[in-house]
């Protein structure tokens, strides 16, 4: 099995910052695509950012300028910096990743979700 845990989450001030981590790990053949979704209580699950194993990034237009998507192939590791975060940046911070699996192929993995809480 594929397993992804993120770490990162918690509570922090309007205008502060946390940096979120997802690694995966098992019988893994090849990781195409990493990146970072969120849901807030009461609302569809949305994007935040995406990273092929190339350099460029997808970001929703709410986080562009704020938040930083980057991976480390070696450590089988994605990272999400996110800067002057937001009361309205709160929710629980999901990893997802398309992987292929030594024996069961390739399909997508979900992470269990760091919560991020912005409040004062």
């Amino acid at each position: 099995q594929v397993q992804l845990v993120e770490s990162g989450g918690g509570l922090v001030q309007p205008g502060g910052s946390l940096r979120l981590s997802c690694v995966a790990s098992g019988l893994i053949n090849n990781i195409y695509a990493m990146g970072w979704y969120r849901q807030a209580p009461g609302k569809q699950r949305e994007l935040v950012a995406t990273l092929p194993r190339g350099p460029i990034a997808d970001y929703a237009e709410s986080v562009k300028g704020r938040f930083t998507i980057w991976r480390e192939h070696e450590q089988n590791t994605v990272y999400l910096q996110m800067n002057s975060l937001q009361p309205e940046d709160t929710a629980v911070y999901l990893c997802h990743a398309d992987i292929s699996h030594y024996l069961t192929g390739r399909q997508g993995y979900w992470g269990q979700g760091t919560q991020v809480t912005v409040s004062s």
